[in-house]
């Protein structure tokens, strides 16, 4: 076992990384494999196993980097998923690195695996290659032909990188819009179908808590309420602490008075007990808990949230997100709440 604590190996590799952006510590061949998988922006949960590997191998030498799980026969075996949540979590969010924010075990591929990593496994996700990839990677650590700390260097290398790159990226779109001396503003209708559009695309989960923190945003002064900081999307409620997607507080006070649930599918009534479970075990006693949903609602479910009020003096309410260009009513507070679109 090394002296140095997991979370040393992952400072320092950091450090070496900053320190030789411009320079590989790899072969081209190796290096090109660690690339694709940095820069796969439709699967990044590679990037994360990966790092959680190579740390767990840099900490214990004498485990086998192919056996991220305790389920695989052997004694050098070791549990990925700890160097991924304990550790590797804490630089990812400390260094606002662009990988997932949350542990790459819980996604399928990497759900539950009880064989050796071995190049001919087959792993169930898309794209195919960065899974071939990632194994290839791990086997080449294995035959030692490269060094852990210099893969893990290199992936750090690019995520700073591709950091670089989308910072950059964001500010020449800012300075074009400044620059614009003739920008005329968007029409009200043509905010609106953008927003139609972009809801109805592909990983657009996250706009419908983006338009409801925004509308408080925008009327905060007027109804003496504001949401409160936006967790992560795709982190779970019970890591983050928060109670819904999102929590609105009176201005000046941090008592959550209302909570916003998205739901990018029909509420059941099981949706609704697991929200009352979540408030059974906090001291946060809130007025209102509604759900947005883009499906249809059931009466079923419309009953059984208004019957809960005299049991638990919680206002549920089930609605339905629904862009107009006339004015749009979410309700809260006893249906008193108007927020202009």
């Amino acid at each position: 076992m090394n002296s140095i604590t997991p979370l040393e190996i992952l400072e320092k590799a950091y450090r070496q990384a900053k320190e030789n952006l411009s320079k590989s510590p790899l072969e081209t061949a190796i290096k090109d494999k660690v690339e694709f998988v940095c820069r796969c922006n439709s699967n990044k949960a590679p990037i994360r196993f990966l790092m959680s590997c190579l740390l767990a191998k840099l900490h214990n030498p004498t485990v086998d980097i192919r056996k991220p799980y305790t389920e695989i026969e052997g004694n050098d075996t070791y549990s990925g998923r700890y160097y991924d949540e304990k550790f590797v979590e804490l630089l990812v969010h400390k260094y606002k690195l662009p990988c997932n924010p949350t542990t790459a075990y819980l996604t399928p591929a990497f759900r539950n695996l009880d064989r050796l990593l071995t190049t001919d496994l087959v792993l169930v996700g898309r794209p195919r290659d960065v899974y071939v990839n990632t194994l290839q990677i791990l086997n080449v650590v294995h035959l030692k032909q490269e060094k852990p700390e210099n893969v893990l260097q290199e992936i750090i290398r690019f995520l700073l990188i591709m950091r670089s790159e989308d910072e950059l990226r964001m500010k020449q779109l800012i300075a074009d819009l400044q620059q614009t001396e003739d920008f005329l503003p968007l029409a009200s209708e043509e905010i609106v179908m953008l927003l139609k559009q972009h809801l109805n695309c592909k990983g657009s989960s996250r706009l419908p808590v983006l338009i409801i923190a925004s509308a408080y945003q925008t009327v905060k002064e007027q109804i003496g309420e504001e949401n409160k900081h936006l967790e992560a999307h795709n982190a779970a409620d019970k890591q983050t602490g928060s109670i819904g997607d999102v929590e609105i507080t009176l201005t000046n006070d941090d008592r959550i008075v209302t909570c916003y649930e998205m739901k990018d599918k029909r509420v059941t009534k099981t949706d609704i007990d697991i929200a009352l479970q979540k408030l059974s075990t906090t001291k946060n006693k809130i007025d209102n808990y509604i759900f947005i949903t883009t499906d249809i609602i059931t009466i079923e479910v419309t009953e059984y949230a208004k019957s809960l009020y005299e049991k638990t003096t919680v206002e549920f309410a089930v609605l339905i997100m629904q862009l107009k260009l006339k004015r749009t009513c979410f309700f809260t507070k006893k249906l008193r709440l108007n927020l202009l679109f």
